[in-house]
């Protein structure tokens, strides 16, 4: 099943124009990341949980920035044949400053805490567009997705490489 996630996360490469009903953005071939700062995304700050990949509990969670950076995680579930919650895969999240923009890098692991990507590496999500409560990444977005009765929420959507999106929406555990 991690491959799947995996083909869908690694979406970072595409540079094709996005869909219309599409949550998230691409970059053109070349295109510049727009002047950005982690004060912009204290609304990004807490802890998250929703439904994630198949309908499992997923949650995802963000520390206010410390030196340039914001750290957060991921974590996705799945349910074993016995119907016992277990992880399936988790991610580590750096939203930092850079060169006056911001960028997202993030590595993910197995459950039994074996790296997807190889040591040294990462993806790492460019800014296409930042807004009062959105933040639009090559490819990744994390958005505000406030209900109507007033509960916080977060949306946060990938791009696959086959074009469609996994779209997770998260309420706030405050």
């Amino acid at each position: 099943m991690h491959k799947l996630a995996l083909a869908a996360l690694t979406a970072a490469t595409l540079t094709a124009a996005p869909l219309p009903a599409q949550e998230t953005r691409v970059g053109e071939d070349g295109f510049e990341s727009p002047p950005a700062s982690l004060d912009q995304m204290h609304w990004l700050v807490g802890q998250w949980a929703g439904e994630g990949i198949q309908g499992a509990p997923a949650m995802e969670s963000w520390l206010p920035p410390a030196g340039g950076t914001m750290v957060g995680t991921f974590v996705q579930t799945t349910k074993g044949e016995d119907g016992a919650e277990s992880i399936m895969f988790t991610e580590h999240l750096y939203l930092m400053e850079e060169n006056g923009t911001l960028v997202l890098r993030l590595k993910h692991f197995n459950a039994d805490l074996t790296g997807w990507e190889e040591k040294d590496d990462m993806l790492t999500f460019r800014l296409v567009a930042v807004e009062e409560c959105a933040a639009y990444f090559h490819a990744l977005t994390l958005r505000c997705d406030d209900a109507e009765d007033g509960t916080r929420g977060l949306l946060a959507a990938v791009r696959m490489q086959s074009g469609g999106e996994l779209v997770f929406r998260f309420e706030a555990m405050d």
